[in-house]
């Protein structure tokens, strides 16, 4: 993994976890135990890998910290544990991100998929009427970005190999449980049969629609095809608008995944 997305940082799978080259600085990894997020799943009872995924946030090379603290930005690295959570595959919690009082706005989220094959998944609203509802399947190289406020969940589509993503976020970062819990869960529980995912609409939100698309290229916020730690350092300026999502307002309205 060194250097493939512009870190030199090798993942681990057992234990889950990462280690750091010379010049990349990162804490300890978070793990996320399965009784942990029980109350994000279908099947809050059900087994799975008791160790499901490992979170550092905060990873960065030594000459970027202080560029990445000026532009309030954080690079955060996520490996998942391979196998099933019940009859579901490998996932985060449902989440939103908390606001981030410097900027007053619910961060936006970018993400690139380092290794496996995942499923971005995200919906407008956390109530009873969820809006418009996207599952992004994406591969190694590909970026998806979460619009501000959005409620999502990354969801590991292959049972076999371990999935493992990068993304930028503001350095306020929080993340909000409560909405996603009241409704047992986002809008769509991801399952898996015959190693296929389907989709299986949560009663505790109205009915409605889920699109299941593919990644697009963001050519309105000048992300390219380029490891995205990469561009930043190519362009410091590039991801200002994660942590300013209030400087391209309009790019927000009506978005498309």
């Amino acid at each position: 993994m060194a250097n493939q997305f512009g870190l030199d940082m090798t993942i681990h799978t057992t234990p889950l976890g990462f280690s750091y080259g010379d010049d990349v600085t990162g804490p300890m990894p978070e793990i996320r135990t399965l009784d942990q997020i029980r109350a994000s799943l279908r099947d809050p009872d059900c087994d799975g890998p008791e160790q499901v995924y490992a979170i550092a946030m905060d990873v960065a090379r030594l000459q970027d910290r202080e560029e990445l603290n000026k532009r309030m930005l954080l690079f955060g690295v996520v490996t998942y544990a391979a196998g099933l959570l019940g009859d579901e595959p490998v996932r985060s919690q449902g989440h939103i991100h908390r606001i981030s009082e410097h900027s007053g706005w619910s961060p936006p989220e970018l993400y690139e998929i380092w290794q496996g094959k995942a499923i971005i998944y995200m919906q407008e609203y956390v109530c009873r009427d969820a809006g418009r509802c996207f599952a992004v399947i994406a591969g190694p190289g590909d970026k998806v970005l979460i619009p501000p406020g959005w409620g999502h969940a990354t969801i590991s589509a292959s049972t076999q190999t371990p999935l493992t993503f990068g993304a930028w976020c503001d350095r306020e970062y929080g993340f909000e449980y409560d909405a996603v819990r009241a409704h047992k869960g986002l809008a769509w529980y991801p399952l898996v049969q015959d190693r296929h995912i389907i989709w299986q609409h949560n009663p505790y939100y109205a009915p409605g629609r889920l699109q299941v698309v593919t990644p697009r290229q963001y050519e309105e916020f000048a992300i390219t095809d380029a490891p995205i730690y990469q561009q930043f350092i190519d362009d410091p300026a590039r991801f200002q608008f994660i942590s300013r999502p209030g400087s391209v307002a309009p790019l927000w309205h009506h978005f498309h995944p």
